[in-house]
């Protein structure tokens, strides 16, 4: 157990200090802590979402859109993760999935749901 710990505590620490690059404006180096945040815990939402924003502010839309896709792939009902996709994919001039992203974030937003868990 205290290596789950261990490991949650470091984590929790490289996702502060990726923060404090991003308010830095150091997004270079914010976006390499978030990236190893998502190795650490491949299933950490919060660190999906913020190496997809660094990548989009670095223009690297491809990235982006990928880090993206992981975040509504772990939580499908999440509006800002679609909104965000939706964005990334605008960025990248793909209008017809950022379209599609953008009505799944709609559609959320008016407390729908895309997929219901299993039971």
């Amino acid at each position: 157990m205290a290596d789950h710990e261990d490991h949650h505590d470091e984590l929790e620490a490289l996702f502060d200090d990726a923060n404090g690059d991003l308010a830095l404006g150091d997004l270079e180096a914010a976006s390499e802590k978030y990236r190893r945040c998502t190795e650490l815990d491949p299933a950490f939402f919060d660190g999906w979402h913020a190496l997809a924003m660094a990548l989009m502010k670095l223009g690297r839309h491809e990235e982006a859109i990928a880090a993206g896709l992981k975040t509504v792939e772990l939580r499908p009902n999440d509006q800002l993760a679609w909104s965000s996709l939706s964005l990334f994919y605008v960025r990248n001039h793909q209008i017809r999935e950022a379209e599609a992203a953008g009505a799944k974030a709609k559609i959320l937003g008016w407390g729908g749901k895309l997929k219901t868990p299993a039971p």
